[in-house]
């Protein structure tokens, strides 16, 4: 065996953010994050904070997060972090979503245009009731059948 050259270590990325006015604001590169992805993730902070996306360079989404409710410093870097989190949750969202278009298109597709199977319940009743609409052959009266008597 050939000896393998050494990895180089994992650096983690960060999320850099500036703090300012009780306000969080961050930018996201399109190239990591697609645009669904990163409006997804808005869309469930729309409910705790005012939301504001700019647009400071082409390909770079600015995000800014304002709590409605006042909060610390802490709570600042905490809803930034929150926000990182469900960036990521939102790009696998989007990753699977498009990895199962052409099942989900297809499943879709033969719920709509195949012709329904008729139970075996619903056929035993339309038998019933071809056989209730048939003549008596030995016309044999039913007694709620006669008429004036």
């Amino acid at each position: 065996m050939s000896p393998q050259a050494e990895a180089p270590e994992a650096t983690p990325v960060e999320l850099h953010f500036n703090i300012e006015d009780n306000q969080v604001s961050f930018n996201i590169h399109e190239e990591l994050f697609v645009l669904d992805a990163i409006y997804g993730a808005a869309y469930l902070f729309v409910d705790r904070c005012w939301l504001f996306l700019t647009r400071p360079a082409d390909k770079v989404v600015g995000v800014h997060l304002k709590p409605k409710e006042s909060t610390d410093e802490a709570g600042l870097e905490a809803l930034a972090g929150e926000f990182a989190n469900e960036l990521l949750n939102q790009a696998i969202r989007v990753r699977i979503g498009e990895s199962t278009a052409t099942l989900r298109e297809y499943t879709m597709a033969r719920a709509f245009f195949t012709a329904p199977v008729q139970s075996s319940i619903d056929a035993l009743l339309a038998e019933l009731d071809a056989e209730e609409l048939e003549e008596d052959e030995l016309e044999i009266s039913v007694p709620w059948e006669e008429t004036g008597a």
